[in-house]
């Protein structure tokens, strides 16, 4: 459920303004522009970017520096795996599925989990930003 929010939030962000309950615009918007209102409990990838992603023995596996975004949906996650304080660091891009991301509302933070292993996402092909 929270990935479909996370996916629900970010659309909506392509699409357009965001606007909160109490926001106020004004002027004349264009008659195609859509809007929404956005739920205090919806994840925003300003919250997803930095989260540690951990896995199934609560190791640190890396970290959710961005979101690669095709056809207006969420394509994949890319997590810097690797390195010490920016050294030796690589990115990997990851399918949104294979993360599971969920709010401890007993700490109110965002958890980000993932089935895998640190050697398992060093060995995975290497994501690199198109110039």
């Amino acid at each position: 459920m929270q990935k479909i929010a996370l996916i629900a939030a970010s659309l909506a962000v392509l699409a357009g303004p965001v606007l909160a309950e109490d926001a106020k615009t004004t002027g004349k918007a264009p008659a195609e522009a859509k809007f929404s209102t956005v739920s205090k409990d919806e994840m925003f990838s300003s919250k997803l970017k930095g989260l540690n992603v951990h896995n199934q023995k609560d190791e640190s596996v890396g970290e959710i520096t961005d979101i690669a975004i095709k056809n207006h949906q969420i394509d994949a996650l890319i997590l810097s795996v690797g390195g010490f304080l920016g050294m030796g660091e690589r990115y990997v891009a990851v399918s949104p599925s294979s993360v599971n991301i969920r709010h401890d509302d007993k700490n109110d933070k965002w958890l980000a989990s993932m089935n895998t292993t640190k050697e398992a996402l060093k060995a995975a092909p290497e994501f690199k930003y198109p110039k």
